[in-house]
């Protein structure tokens, strides 16, 4: 009789190098499994997660000592019933339809172009650091109307702020510095706050100062938890899956050709690199009533961790969970970038994520920006990277060798 293999650890190294073969192992011996070094009940089949992040009895109280202390007040995430459905109306308008196409669109564009221009002619350029980690916050900068000259300084609160998050470890160096970055955040945005109520413009910040629903308007704490939100959820996202997108092209090169003659694939390489590479790889829920899930029970009370990257990879859900493939006929396209996604890399359900059309909207930009500007990528150093991180992961660099189009645009004012 063949032992079983031991519970995995998800704090080791061995995890944060690899941990798909830890996962398939938690699937399929220990699919609820309480891990000690977290303190919570691990989830990780696709059908566990998938409730957890459907079923009203996980509720999101956890967030009160996950995201609270970093954002500096509650935020929509943690938010349920009416207090949810008015905050969250007060802010989705402005990531969908015409205010997306119309008013956000354009600084997406002229965004990509200019991290673009910055290496267009150099020959070879690291993705990540040059484009990925900049373009997101960028713009949730200038779609907030905020000072350009500050891209810097909000880099460095979403670096921040995303450690907080991130610190499964509970390191107190990190958790101080999150703490730090939510009040400068705070006392950046107070005095802009007041301008804008008194002086309304036409960016994200005066729409959020003065939208209304059912009588209800946020408040500065609210605005400034939220802007601290966006920062680290539309930053991370977009920043990782960004890189992750081209590096699993430039691994599959058959799939990338075909996404170079085709760009209405590029949604799909997008979904299937959020089902295959997640940037967020684990989400927490608490439940108020004990729930029996496959392999046992969890306690009212308990923290569970919801394995988004095991859950997206489970056998029983895909075919060839390990295998890159943005032709797969069991990913939805169509649905992949709403609450009926059959994918959990932007959860389910109520708590869907709100800016899912935004990232969509700025990683097909930023691909098309990319293919149009260099018609040949090719991998600088011969190696391809592996993914970084336990909570959020990604490649941490991407180097490349670029060749420019012929009649590629320049910077303005430029011969």
């Amino acid at each position: 009789m063949t032992p079983l293999p031991q519970p995995p650890d998800i704090l080791s190294p061995e995890f944060a190098a690899d941990p798909y073969p830890a996962y398939r192992v938690l699937r399929e011996h220990y699919p609820l499994l309480h891990d000690k070094g977290t303190d919570s009940y691990l989830l990780s089949r696709y059908d566990d997660v998938a409730r957890a992040f459907r079923d009203p009895v996980f509720t999101t109280d956890n967030y009160a000592w996950q995201l609270e202390p970093a954002h500096g007040g509650r935020t929509l995430p943690q938010m349920s019933g009416r207090e949810h459905a008015v905050r969250r109306a007060l802010v989705a308008p402005a990531f969908r339809g015409r205010e997306l196409r119309e008013k956000f669109l354009p600084v997406i564009e002229r965004n990509a172009r200019e991290l673009i221009d910055a290496f267009r002619d150099a020959g070879e350029a690291d993705l990540v650091e040059q484009f990925a980690t900049r373009f997101p916050v960028n713009v949730i900068v200038d779609i907030l109307g905020l000072d350009r000259a500050d891209h810097d300084r909000f880099h460095g609160w979403y670096a921040s702020v995303v450690g907080f998050l991130s610190n499964l470890a509970q390191d107190p160096q990190v958790a101080a510095a999150g703490r730090r970055a939510g009040e400068d955040l705070a006392a950046y945005l107070r005095p802009v706050l007041t301008a804008r109520r008194a002086a309304p413009g036409d960016d994200l910040l005066s729409t959020l100062c003065t939208a209304e629903v059912e009588g209800t308007r946020m408040t500065d704490q609210d605005i400034t938890s939220f802007v601290s939100l966006l920062l680290a959820a539309g930053g991370e996202t977009t920043d990782k899956v960004l890189a992750a997108l081209f590096r699993n092209l430039l691994a599959h090169p058959g799939q990338f050709a075909a996404v170079r003659a085709d760009r209405s694939l590029v949604p799909a390489a997008f979904a299937e690199t959020l089902r295959y590479t997640p940037p967020v790889q684990m989400i927490m829920r608490q439940p108020d009533a004990d729930v029996a899930l496959s392999g046992g029970t969890v306690p009212a009370g308990a923290t569970v961790t919801c394995l988004i990257g095991s859950a997206n990879r489970d056998e029983r859900r895909y075919a060839r969970p390990d295998a890159f493939d943005l032709f797969r006929p069991d990913l939805t396209t169509a649905t992949a970038f709403s609450a009926a996604a059959d994918h959990v890399a932007f959860a389910l359900g109520r708590h869907f994520c709100v800016g899912a059309l935004l990232a969509k909207t700025e990683v097909e930009v930023g691909v098309d920006q990319l293919l149009d500007a260099f018609p040949a990528m090719d991998v600088a150093d011969g190696a391809l990277p592996a993914d970084e991180g336990v909570f959020t992961r990604g490649p941490a660099r991407l180097r490349v060798r670029l060749t420019p189009g012929r009649g590629a645009a320049r910077p303005a004012g430029t011969a």
